[in-house]
Order: structure tokens, then sequence, then C-alpha cells
């Protein structure tokens, strides 16, 4: 992760063709950057970093964790208290702001969020000009991404064949040049962030992985094998799309996938639950307590003052 001077209901995304992919010209800035960027090995440290007081995380479902124990259904945003915000500000001693909920846009972090009969208030509201710290965790559910790929991807009626990618195509829907939007909607999140926080630490939450990084998929993770290299290109572009954006605004990075790529949903420890809801752990497609407490640990690592 890098930091700023002192002064993340979506995980991932899919696309129409791979071939997409391959489409940027040389001279396109969205571009997978050459140099390295924020591993945790990479990471500069940041001990003596000045005390965290304040606070606000900011975020989707994967930053709420719905039903994660204990979690709060009341205010409509099925937040966890035991998420990777409450686990992080009780490491550091900070007051926290969570407002991250389930089903958020980066829209709705700027203007605010319906969640059936409830209107939730604009994240962005909770940051001020005392924040000292700030994590962002957003960006799966713009365009409506994450619910395509609930519907398409991961309701496969049978192992064999693309039906995603099929109906995608015939669709005509160019999903890698929504993703390219998404970026530009992070960094209008981030930016408003720190136009309103100057002085605060900024850190933008990847996603993990949630498929098998190569080979087949299970019987939790209903996908035809035909999209699976669909699915895995798609959100490694969001991830990149999210790493330029954080590079963009001059905020953090924190790089969620290497750490995960052995904890998807078919793995023998996995940190994402696979399509059968468990309401003593996660909702389906969202992450267990261990994802949250892993995000946790490595944030702490990178935020904790040293000795």
């Amino acid at each position: 992760m890098t930091r700023r001077p002192t002064a993340l209901l979506a995980a991932a995304v899919l696309a129409v063709l791979l071939a997409v992919l391959a489409g940027c010209s040389s001279g396109d800035p969205r571009t997978e950057p050459t140099g390295p960027i924020t591993s945790p090995a990479d990471v500069p440290s940041t001990a003596g970093a000045p005390g965290i007081g304040t606070y606000v995380a900011l975020g989707d479902s994967y930053t709420a964790a719905p039903y994660v124990p204990p979690t709060d259904l009341a205010d409509g945003c099925f937040r966890s208290q035991a998420n990777y915000p409450a686990l992080l500000a009780e490491e550091l001693g900070a007051d926290l702001a969570d407002v991250s909920c389930s089903g958020a846009t980066t829209d709705d972090v700027l203007t605010g969020q319906r969640i059936l009969d409830l209107e939730i208030a604009p994240q962005i509201d909770a940051v001020t000009e005392d924040t000292d710290l700030v994590t962002v965790g957003i960006g799966g559910n713009d365009y409506a991404l994450f619910a395509t790929m609930i519907d398409l991807c991961m309701a496969a009626e049978e192992p064999t064949g693309s039906p995603c990618t099929d109906r995608l195509a015939a669709e005509g829907r160019d999903l890698p040049a929504e993703i390219d939007r998404v970026e530009d909607n992070i960094v209008g999140v981030l930016r408003e962030v720190t136009s309103r926080a100057a002085d605060a630490d900024v850190v933008l939450v990847g996603y993990p992985h949630f498929i098998p990084p190569t080979g087949e998929t299970c019987e939790i993770l209903p996908i035809a094998i035909g999209d699976l290299d669909l699915v895995r290109q798609i959100a490694g572009r969001l991830d990149r799309a999210m790493r330029r954006a954080a590079a963009r605004a001059d905020v953090g990075f924190l790089d969620v996938r290497s750490i995960s790529a052995d904890h998807h949903i078919c793995a023998d420890e996995p940190w994402v639950n696979g399509a059968v809801r468990n309401t003593e752990r996660a909702l389906e497609y969202h992450p267990f307590a261990e994802h949250q407490e892993a995000v946790a640990d490595l944030l702490v690592r990178e935020l904790a003052p040293g000795d």
C-alpha cells in the first residue's frame, strides 16, 4: 500500500469477450501500468506515522460484511460489527464512523442510497476536516456489474459451454468500457474525500480473489467452464482500474488480491462464501470473517504507529 502525504453488493465484474481485453492501444492511459504497484512486500513502512484518532470507513458489502456476526439488519445496510473497519479501529484505538452499506455504488457514496423505504445518507458526509484516516471499498456495484455476474455467470445450469459470454455478446454490452468508467467514478469519490479531509491518510481497499485463479470451479460456484477465464480476466481488470484510480487520486491502495489467491470460494480455507446463504457466517458470494480479519491485519501493519 502506498500512502498520501500526511498534510473497497460487489466484488468482481464481467465483460463481453476476452478479445476486448487485448484491445487497448499502447497510448491508452488506462492500460495496465508497467511498473510494480502496491504489493505488501513493496510497501514502504509507515512506522512512526502520527496517531489515528478518527477513522471513517466508506464502502459496499465487502466492507459492510453482511451476516458476519454480529450484523445489524435494522439500518438496511447489513453492516457487521466485526467487519474490518471495526477490527482496525479497535486495534488502532481510533474513533470509528463506519458508514459502509451493502449494495452501495460510487454515486451512493456521494449522493445517498435508498434501500426499500429507507433513505441512507451520503456516506461522504461522515468525512470532515478532522478525519485522520479514511478507507474506501467501492466500485463493484457500479453499472450493476455484480448483479450481472450473479444473474448470468454464477447461475449456470450446465457446467459446459459459455452462456454468460454468449449472453453478454448478444446484448452488446461493453463491460470493459464500463469498468473504465468505474475507474473515473472511484477517482471522483477519492478526490471528494481528500478535498474534505486534506490531512487524512486515505486508502482504497481492493477486492479479493473469489474464484480459483486457475483450474476449474466447484459445486458452490456454479460458473460454466467456458466463462471462467472471462470472469478471471475481468476481475483482474477491475483490480487494475482500482489501482490506477488510487494513483490518479494520490491515495493508498491495499492489494487484497495478492493475499487471497489461496482463499477463493472453492479453497480449503475460503474467505468468500459460495452460492448458499449462511446467516451465521456470510451472505452468498460475500466475505467471511476470515477475509475481514485478513484485511484488518494488513491495514494494521501499514498504518499502526511504530515503536
